[in-house]
């Protein structure tokens, strides 16, 4: 089953726990502590509501889980919007046009090494896990370096200024969880 299928399967089930003027919003998926979550949104004139359920469409109330998902996904939303500085496919416009007009030493490893970054990015819906955000991470630092960015990487940058975002979505996760979470 692909996760976009799965995604759907998800969201039927999660539908039912909607209450009146609510609406399923979106579905996020995780893979974390040996399990797969799958964050649901439901949006409100009232504002938003959290539904962690796991593979088998049940309810999850373990804290440190749906915490552990919710922190995971916002992770790697970020990491997925600071690749190639935020801006991947200018950049490798750009280096095609560089390319072309100046061949500057180094061009085409910059090239190769943004299309690994490309390839590396996953389309919606995509899983969310810890290898998913290394295998980002690698590519980044890779075109980085063949970009001429030795010391100081603006992704790893870029990650660590997220953390408190991250962190906020994970507290809205637990804080508006339609269940009470042990």
């Amino acid at each position: 089953m692909s996760v976009a299928e799965d995604v759907g399967r998800i969201a039927a089930a999660a539908a039912p726990f909607s209450t009146p003027g609510e609406e399923l919003a979106g579905v996020l998926v995780a893979e974390t502590l040996g399990l797969r979550v799958y964050l649901c949104a439901f949006e409100s004139a009232d504002g938003r509501t959290w539904l962690a359920l796991g593979g088998d469409a049940q309810p999850l109330t373990d804290g440190r889980l749906v915490r552990e998902a919710a922190s995971l996904a916002g992770l790697c939303e970020v990491a997925e919007e600071s690749a190639g500085g935020g801006h991947l496919p200018e950049l490798r416009t750009r280096l095609a046009e560089l390319r072309e007009t100046d061949n500057p030493a180094g061009v085409e490893e910059a090239e190769a090494a943004a299309a690994a970054l490309a390839d590396a990015l996953q389309p919606e819906p995509r899983v969310a896990s810890g290898a998913y955000l290394d295998v980002i991470g690698a590519a980044s630092r890779r075109l980085e370096q063949a970009l001429g960015e030795s010391n100081v990487s603006p992704f790893a940058t870029a990650m660590q200024a997220a953390l408190g975002s991250v962190e906020e979505l994970a507290a809205e996760v637990e804080r508006s969880h339609k269940l009470p979470l042990t």
